[in-house]
Order: structure tokens, then sequence, then C-alpha cells
């Protein structure tokens, strides 16, 4: 009856332990299966025990009785293993390396081992002898396995080598460690495939922790490289594309340190038919499993920055001046394309085809990569810009004084998708930018700028009248839609606005 009594007991245990690890440790499901067949291996030879003593063999009987209370043990500790390392120390918080719970356990075991036989008359002298001599035979003729193996303790106890970390080993391939077994590691590299590495080998060669600093996780610095000739200055190339970098944020990219532009070397090659400066952004990776995607991202701030101030990348010298020559003056393909464009925009839909002609000759065409801020609140710049591709958002900061396209600071007014316009009351009445405009994707833009326009007033005046009246109701759904205005009050601020517009575009242009 006690035998059955422990049996069950122990069954109660198993269940519990494999509910435990299934509601808190999902991970750890293997440990459940061990736990089972333990168990199961113990019922096995409780039974065997029985049917030898009902067969009338005693000596079988006794034997098979003693390694059913070995295994009931190994199942009791087993279970309190489970317990104990699997769910309640990690439930503190305490993590126990893997070697070292099941080292906590192997001992136990052999203790229980060693009980167990002398309570049954056993030489547990001689039992420890025999494996001694085992032990040595073993030590000889398995050294690289016990290599591995020591080495996968030294690794779990000192804590060198963690799971979750990024390291970088000698012949330069990445990873992040997934798991530190007894006779090997488990890295993952990025292109999803699996590094089985010795932890002998870990030991005796010199292994890079990437993203970590004093112990505590930290940003990867990282570098982008990118070539502009010697006609333009490397400090306004690096302050351009500093300014750039810096100016909204990347994501991936750590706000701290910010991203920085240095000249890396004039570079002179076959008689300066090539010759640039080689200049690399650094900056500083937060998740080091996207490493590619984040450089992507920063090469894309990069030639935005760079496009908008007319800075091309480094071509070859005949290259560089047909591109110069492209630059300076639209082709009639480009003419058409802006002039289409420019037709869709609700803004110039009062305008002739040859003052819409005039404005196409005068745009500037500029990019912008996701997440860039195209105009800031509170700004003074004389430009409306004509969105040609992609998606823009409108936010008014609460704090103008803030940095520009964070949510918690600021409310969303509007999504723009091309084509449309944005800017108008700067270009018109030359007054402060009322919101931000965010980039949401790559965007392509017509940049419109006063003296253009104004020819076409110059030829025209009366069109201000319409345009006024145009950019008062778009100005009051701007400010509705951030005070929340009733419709009534909309509709008399509209007529006022319409008048104090067509004033300031009177006054900002001299007419």
């Amino acid at each position: 009856m006690e035998e059955l009594s422990w049996a069950a007991g122990l069954f109660a245990g198993v269940i519990v332990s494999a509910a435990l690890i299934n509601r808190f440790r999902p991970n750890h499901r293997a440990r459940v299966r061990r736990l089972v067949l333990t168990y199961a291996l113990y019922a096995v030879s409780l039974a065997c025990a029985h049917v030898f003593a009902e067969l009338d063999r005693p000596t079988w009987a006794a034997n098979v009785a003693v390694a059913a209370e070995v295994l009931q043990a190994f199942t009791l500790i087993a279970i309190a293993a489970t317990v104990i390392f699997t769910v309640g120390l990690p439930s503190l918080g305490i993590e126990l390396p893997a070697i070292a719970s099941d080292l906590i356990v192997g001992i136990g075991m052999i203790a229980a081992t060693l009980v167990i036989f002398s309570r049954h008359g056993m030489n547990a002298g001689a039992a420890l002898a025999s494996g001694a001599v085992v032990s040595a035979v073993l030590a000889i003729s398995l050294q690289s396995t016990l290599g591995n193996i020591l080495g996968g303790v030294a690794l779990q106890l000192d804590g060198s080598i963690k799971q979750g970390d990024w390291i970088q080993l000698e012949n330069g391939k990445q990873g992040k460690v997934r798991a530190v077994h007894w006779r090997h590691t488990v890295v993952e590299t990025r292109d999803f495939s699996t590094m089985i590495v010795p932890n002998a080998q870990l030991l005796g060669s010199t292994i890079t922790i990437l993203g970590k600093r004093d112990g505590n996780l930290a940003p990867q610095r990282m570098w982008v490289y990118f070539n502009v000739d010697f006609r333009y200055a490397p400090s306004r190339v690096v302050q351009v594309v500093q300014d750039g970098v810096r100016a909204a944020p990347i994501e991936n990219v750590a706000p701290d340190p910010l991203p920085s532009v240095v000249c890396m070397d004039l570079a002179t090659r076959d008689n300066m038919r090539d010759a640039f400066a080689t200049y690399a952004v650094r900056y500083w990776l937060i998740d080091l499993a996207t490493d590619d995607p984040t450089s992507s991202r920063v090469r894309a701030r990069i030639y935005t920055s760079l496009a908008r101030a007319g800075i091309p990348l480094s071509l070859p010298p005949h290259l560089a001046v047909e591109a110069d020559d492209r630059a300076e003056k639209a082709t009639p393909r480009e003419l058409e394309r802006r002039l289409a464009t420019l037709k869709t925009v609700h803004l110039f839909k009062t305008l002739k085809d040859d003052e819409l002609r005039v404005i196409a000759a005068g745009v500037d065409r500029v990019s912008y990569s996701i997440n860039e801020v195209i105009t800031r609140q509170g700004a003074v710049a004389h430009w409306l810009y004509v969105l040609a591709a992609g998606s823009v958002e409108v936010r008014a900061r609460l704090d103008p004084d803030g940095p520009g396209g964070v949510p918690e600071q600021a409310v969303k007014l509007a999504t723009l998708d091309a084509p449309s316009f944005f800017g108008e009351m700067g270009l018109m009445t030359g007054e402060p930018r009322l919101a931000d405009v965010i980039a949401l994707n790559d965007v392509d833009c017509f940049r419109l700028g006063k003296d253009t326009f104004k020819q076409v007033l110059m030829g025209r005046p009366e069109i201000m009248d319409e345009l006024s009246e145009m950019l008062a109701e778009r100005r009051i759904e701007l400010i509705a839609a951030r005070d929340g205005l009733a419709t009534a009050t909309k509709q008399e601020r509209t007529a006022s606005e319409r008048a104090r517009i067509l004033t300031g575009i009177k006054s900002f242009f001299g007419l």
C-alpha cells in the first residue's frame, strides 16, 4: 500500500509540474517529457518487481525493487528541481544556468543512489571506486567531449556568454546565442542559419560580445559610407548630411549618442579620373537583429539630404558634367510631368496653362525619406510644396519649442496623399508655419518659391481674390481640426480670414 501511495503521489506531482510549466514556462516543455519518462520507468520497475514476486523469483524481485526505489528517488528529485529551478526561481527573477541546475540534480541523484544502496546492504564505497575507474577511462578516451562539457560549465557559471547575447566569432560571423548546452553553444545568425559552436572553441578564442558595455545593454556603433567628389567642400557635406540624419528620428537608431558624420579619406585614383572624398555616418544601432534594414534607412536619409542641397553622390567626371547639365535645365519631358501634377492641385485650378508653365519651369524637385520633417511649426520659409508622390502627415505640436514629429507632444491634423499641396501660407503671406509636416514614406515634392509665383500674380492680379478664398477655407479647416471649432464659428472666421489673407498677399508681394 505504501508503494501505491508513493506512486499516486508522484503521479500527482508530475501532473502539477507539467501544469506549472505549461502555464508559466511553456518553452521548457522538454523537461516535462524527461519527467514523464523517469516516472514511467519507475512505474514499470515497480510493476515488474510485483510480477517477479508473484512468480516466486525473490532475487529478481528484490533487485528490481531496488531499481524502482532509485527511480522513485530520481522522480522525486526531478519534480522538486522542476518546481524550484524551472518555475520558482525564475518567478523571483533568479535565472540559474541550465548546466548549474543539471549539476545540482545530478549530484542529488548520485547521493540518493548511494543512500539507497547502503540501506539495502550494498557497498557504496565499492560503487564509488568502480565509478572513479570508469570515469578515468572515459576521461582519457573522451578528452575532446569532456573539454566541451567543462567549457559549457565554465561559460554558464561565470556568465561571460548568456542566452540572448549577440556575439562575433574570430572568423567574423555574428549571431545571437540561443542556448548554452553541455557540449556546444547554439548561435542563430541573421540569415536564419544556426551555428553549433563547440564550447571548447569559445573558451579558446576571442569572442566579441556586441551591444554590451559594463555588463549592460548598449547600442552598437555602425558605419554607413558614401562618396562625394572634390567639387564640394567637406565641411558643407558633413553639415548637410549631419543635419539630415539628426533632423528627425530614424527607426532603430539610438537618439543618444546622436548620429554623426565624418570625412574618412580624400581618395585619388587613376590620375584624377576617380577623385572623391569618402564620408561615413556613424550611428548607434538599438536592435542588432535588423542592422541591414536600419543602414538602408540611414542611406535613404543621406541621399535625400544631399539631393535637397544639390550635392550629388560621386560620379565619373564625364557623367558628372552630364548630370549637372540636366540639373540646370529641366527636360521637356520633366516639364510636362510637372505641368500635369500642377493641374491636379486644387489651389491652381483657376490658373491658365501659360501661368502653370511659368510655375512648372520655376519649381525645384525635392525628395524626403520616411519620418523626415518637411516643414516645421513656427519656421519662416517662403515655399509652397506640391506633393507629387507619397504621403505626409500634418501635426500641430502643443509645445512649439519641443521636437517635431513626437506623437505625445503633437496632435494629428490631417494626412495628405499625392497629389496635394501644403505650406501655402508661407508662400502667399510669409507667415510662420502653422504645423509640422512629416513624410510617412518616400516623398517627392515640387517646391515653389516666392519669386516664381510673383511673376504669375504680376501678370494677373485678380487671381488673388480666388486664392485668398481657398486659402481661408483650408486654414480654418486646419484650425478647426486642432481647436475643435463649431460650424457657425468656422463660417464667421472664414470670412474674416479671407480678408486678412488677401491683405497679407498684397502686402507680401508688394501689389
